[in-house]
């Protein structure tokens, strides 16, 4: 073997450990964070995630939708990391299952139901209407799927109305889409999420006393795909912390 021939065998030695050791010394890549979130939840999930990723946390994917609907893809395989329910129920019942990581659930926010019309004046401060029978359609969430729906079911129970209102009550798949019935006017009022319209000018609102429906508790637990993942530790342990804790609370919610 001549002195350039052993030249060139050499560089491509060195040229080859040079680049094993790179890929070595460089950090893993990134890796995004699935999260399966209650519609209610939209707008808070957002703002959290926003700051989560702006103090250094793992880029975050969210998924919106009603907490039964997730919870069925979750039992079947769903690659959802953390799940943020409507309620307490679903995430117990996934831990119950072995379809969780680590850590039992959390309580990270109680709920308040409200309803609403983009119409003003149409919602009085009592929700009189309901009674009144003034309106064509009465939007709520699936109460199967969607914790809301069922509370929203109870505040009519309570009040001895659900009989006389369910021929014109339009049932949306998630609270999200019950209150696109209303926002659009597809349905003149609709028991939506406070979360929902805090931020919504006109219109008008009524919010049922907590004594009319169950407590909406709202749990988070990291799936068993997410068990592996750090990221979906470090997104439930900032969820309650002070800085998530505070954007909870501006959108009506209670923290605990």
């Amino acid at each position: 073997m001549d002195f350039r021939t052993q030249r060139s065998t050499l560089a491509a030695a060195l040229a080859l450990l040079a680049s094993a050791w790179l890929s070595a010394a460089a950090p893993a890549a990134a890796r995004d964070l699935s999260v399966a979130v209650a519609a209610n939840f939209t707008a808070p999930a957002q703002e959290i995630a926003r700051a989560f990723e702006a103090a250094g946390g793992d880029h975050v994917v969210l998924s919106f939708g009603a907490t039964g609907t997730f919870y069925e893809q979750i039992t079947h395989g769903a690659p959802y990391e953390l799940f943020l329910s409507a309620d307490a129920e679903r995430p117990r019942k996934l831990a119950a299952e072995g379809r969780t990581g680590p850590g039992a659930p959390v309580a990270y926010a109680y709920g308040k139901l409200v309803l609403y019309s983009a119409k003003p004046g149409l919602v009085d401060d009592q929700g009189r209407v309901l009674a009144g029978g003034g309106f064509a359609h009465l939007a709520i969430a699936d109460p199967a799927a969607a914790p809301y729906g069922a509370a929203a079911v109870q505040v009519l129970q309570h009040r001895g109305l659900y009989a006389a209102v369910a021929p014109r009550l339009v049932r949306g798949a998630s609270i999200g889409q019950a209150y696109a019935f209303v926002s659009s006017g597809a349905a003149e009022l609709g028991f939506v999420a406070l979360s929902q319209v805090i931020d919504v000018a006109g219109g008008s609102r009524w919010l049922p006393p907590s004594t009319d429906y169950a407590p909406i508790e709202q749990d988070a637990v990291v799936t068993a795909a997410g068990r592996d993942n750090p990221a979906a530790a470090r997104f439930l342990a900032f969820l309650q912390g002070p800085a998530a804790r505070t954007i909870i609370r501006r959108y009506g919610y209670e923290v605990r």
